[in-house]
């Protein structure tokens, strides 16, 4: 969406009176460290899932103060005459370092790692968090819901509920987290995500009966559409259904009751008419646990909608972007860390891998402080090289991420897939010393 328009804008204000203060007294230069990681899980949650790193990279290399972003500034007094000159020059030059998309993070985790000079790193902060927090958190409740289906099909269908841009942000995330498809025709269009739709109850009412609303649905999309069954009495719809298209009918829609119930009595109802191949597709507010419900159900599968893309009770992933090294007045990186109460942070350049057991099953989320953690033998490296020199050298394609994705989660202990509320499915430890 918007391509190639600069993304530099998408920047709070302290971000440039930082930079602009730090031109004045000599320090934006300092060549510097960021991390972005989250301090805790959302409550309940029992891993977190990395969403949003190829968005990431597409806005990084659209961060540019283009002469109407310039013009604004200065109209707007934001900073003054030799900031904005710096702005019109800026190139991010230095490394991104990160978890890849479809990985698993857990608290403390170092998703990104951003080093160049303080004042290039600090005005990144705001995009990188804006995407890393959205997507992550949708693809998070995305991989719970996926789970909970098993093998049935999810489809992400909540553009309506969200804000246009998120809405397609949101679908690409869900996919990563083995979602289907997606109603959503723009997220077909940018990244290649299978779309799907039929009809709504507004098409059954525009018809004099439901028969002349199945008819033309039949007539246009052909039998092996799905057609929306509850918009008056549920078994009369079936009975009409078969009779307008015959055994061969693809598929019913339930957007309303009780979906366990219905579901069963509408399959019976299929069977008896012949229709005993005709997909079952539920709606209606679900989420993981709903789709957890249904599990016994004869469903065939799930759209899923405002509790996807609000993130399912936590829409943002909770990272924080710090300042964990910096270098001190002869030239050697200093750890720095804030000691607040509560939001305290570890400072030093961290590295991660994911200790794992003879098994394969993950043991441990293993941080190295200026230092790599040692190796055992059975253990995973997490982090990748996104950029070089301000150069993108990372890509890959959504296909890779839902696969990176399906090893990951298969690593972890069992007890992790279970929906009820509990610690994180693994341990945070520490290599090196804690500053």
């Amino acid at each position: 969406m918007n391509a190639n328009a600069s993304t530099a804008l998408l920047t709070d204000r302290y971000e440039l009176t930082m930079l602009q203060a730090t031109l004045r007294d000599g320090t934006a230069g300092r060549r510097s460290v960021f991390e972005l990681f989250a301090r805790r899980l959302p409550e309940g949650r029992r891993y977190g899932v990395v969403a949003g790193v190829g968005r990431l990279l597409d806005a990084l290399d659209d961060f540019r103060f283009e002469q109407a972003e310039l013009e604004w500034l200065r109209a707007a007094n934001v900073v003054d005459a030799d900031t904005i000159q710096w702005l019109a020059d800026y190139r991010f030059t230095g490394a991104v370092w990160g978890y890849p998309e479809g990985e698993l993070y857990f608290p403390q985790s170092p998703v990104l790692i951003v080093e160049g000079t303080f004042a290039e790193c600090v005005i990144l902060e705001t995009v990188f968090l804006s995407i890393l927090n959205h997507d992550s958190a949708i693809a998070s409740a995305a991989a719970r819901m996926t789970s909970a289906a098993g093998d049935r099909p999810c489809i992400e269908m909540g553009s309506r509920r969200t804000h246009e841009a998120s809405a397609v942000a949101a679908a690409r995330s869900a996919y990563i987290a083995g979602f289907a498809a997606t109603s959503n025709l723009e997220a077909g269009r940018t990244y290649g995500i299978p779309t799907v739709g039929t009809s709504a109850h507004s098409f059954t009412l525009l018809h004099d009966t439901e028969r002349e609303a199945f008819e033309a649905q039949v007539r246009a999309l052909g039998p092996g559409t799905t057609l929306l069954v509850d918009t008056y009495d549920i078994p009369d719809a079936i009975r009409t259904a078969v009779d307008v298209v015959g055994p061969e009918l693809g598929g019913v829609r339930l957007d309303s009751g009780d979906l366990v119930s219905l579901a069963a009595e509408v399959r019976k109802q299929l069977d008896e008419l012949g229709a005993t191949s005709t997909r079952i597709t539920v709606t209606s507010d679900l989420d993981e646990y709903a789709i957890a419900a249904l599990a016994a159900a004869p469903v065939d599968g799930y759209g899923v909608g405002t509790a996807l893309v609000t993130g399912s009770g936590a829409p943002t992933s909770g990272f924080v972007y710090k300042l964990v090294s910096r270098a001190g007045d002869d030239g050697a990186m200093v750890p720095v860390a804030k000691k607040s109460t509560d939001k305290i942070s570890v400072g030093g350049r961290k590295s991660a891998l994911r200790r794992r057991d003879a098994n394969g099953t993950a043991r441990a989320e293993v941080i190295g402080i200026d230092q790599a953690p040692a190796d055992d033998g059975d253990d995973r490296t997490l982090l990748v090289e996104l950029v070089r020199d301000g150069e993108r050298v990372h890509k890959e394609t959504l296909e890779d991420a839902r696969e990176r994705l399906r090893r990951s989660l298969a690593e972890l202990p069992l007890s992790a897939m279970q929906l009820l509320r509990g610690e994180p499915a693994i341990d945070t430890v520490y290599e090196g010393e804690r500053q």
